[in-house]
Formats: C-alpha cells, structure tokens, sequence
C-alpha cells in the first residue's frame, strides 16, 4: 500500500507523516529526495547547470539553491524549466526507494510526502493520495510562528499553491487539522486501522 501525503504549507503534512512513520509506515520525504537530485555528478546537476548556468554552482561544487532560486523565482516558465528536470529525477528515487521497502517488508505501507505531489503528477505512483487540510488564516499564524516571517509572505506563497478545495477534489483522504494534534492523530488512527485491515485482508 502505497499513500501519497500532501498538504499546504504549515497545514501539518510533515506531523503527520512523523505519526505515520510512528505506526508502521515507511516514509518517503520528498524534500530529502529533492536535495539528493542536486547532488553533484548526477544526471539532474548536468542538467540544471546547463539549463542555468556556472554561476549556480559554489566554490565547494554544489548547486547554491539560493542563487537558482533568484533566476526563477517570480517566473513561472522559468521554473517550468527546471521542475521538468527535477520532478522526474524525484520520482525515480522515490521509486526506487519504494521498491527497497516493499522488498523489505512485503504488504507494509509506504508513505510518499510530497507537497507538490499533484503539480508533479506523483497520484500515478501511490494508492491513495492523503491531503493534510487547515484554513488558510490558521495556516498563516502557524507559519509565522514555526518560520518567523511576517503574513504577507505566507500569504503569498499559499496563494502560489493549490487551495484546499483543489487538494480535497483530488483526494481520497481528507485530515482535517483544524484542531490540536490528538485530534489530527485520531483520524490517522482511524485511516490506519482502514488500510492495515485492507493489507491484512
């Protein structure tokens, strides 16, 4: 059983991951994925130094994400440009790292986190997808809380992600974390017992 987790910024996606991962589930984080695409001598650090210069890359040889962020922040076929480079080189490693576990731990549960799972199109690789929801003004103070920065910049980058109407059309399993973290944690609860049933069945 493979889950695709999802879920705005500050909406409690990484929490709930943690919790999966507490119950069993082998967790998959994207973002961890995404730094080793960057590695250098991958086919993905060719690319994206030949897609946007030397000058991205430090005096210690790696890709200075700061820098590349400069050229395509603000420019949405620009970073078009280099999420068709990335994404893919992603996916690959999750996938393979999915076939490790299930190798590992035949009929266990896999768990992709992926905040850009829809926009990458990674529903092809999982089950069912799980989007962690909250409203966007709770969203807003827990992020300026957790990150330090002010509303205005949460604001703006939620309003650059997909809304929660989007995410839930799409989902198989909506976690409503409007409430504390026991009550997030009891949906999951009840979403496991669901699925450890199906993989037991």
């Amino acid at each position: 059983m493979i889950i695709g987790l999802t879920g705005g910024i500050a909406s409690g996606k990484s929490t709930a991951a943690r919790y999966l991962s507490e119950l069993g589930a082998h967790v998959i984080d994207a973002d961890v994925l995404g730094h080793r695409a960057y590695e250098p001598g991958t086919g993905a650090f060719r690319a994206v130094v030949a897609a946007f210069g030397d000058d991205i890359v430090s005096p210690e040889g790696q890709i200075d994400r700061k820098a590349l962020g400069g050229k395509v922040f603000g420019k949405p076929e620009v970073l078009k440009r280099l999420t068709d480079i990335v994404w893919p080189e992603i996916r690959r490693l999750a996938e393979a790292e999915m076939a490790v576990a299930q190798a590992r731990e035949p009929g266990g549960v896999v768990v992709l986190e992926a905040a850009v799972l829809f926009e990458a199109g990674w529903e092809a690789v999982v089950d069912e997808v799980w989007v962690v929801v909250v409203e966007p003004e709770v969203a807003v103070q827990r992020a300026m809380s957790r990150d330090g920065v002010d509303a205005e910049t949460v604001q703006r980058r939620i309003s650059a992600q997909l809304s929660n109407e989007e995410r839930k059309a799409r989902a198989h399993v909506v976690i409503d974390n409007a409430a504390d973290e026991a009550a997030m944690n009891a949906q999951l609860d009840s979403q496991w017992r669901r699925i450890s049933g199906e993989n037991a069945a």
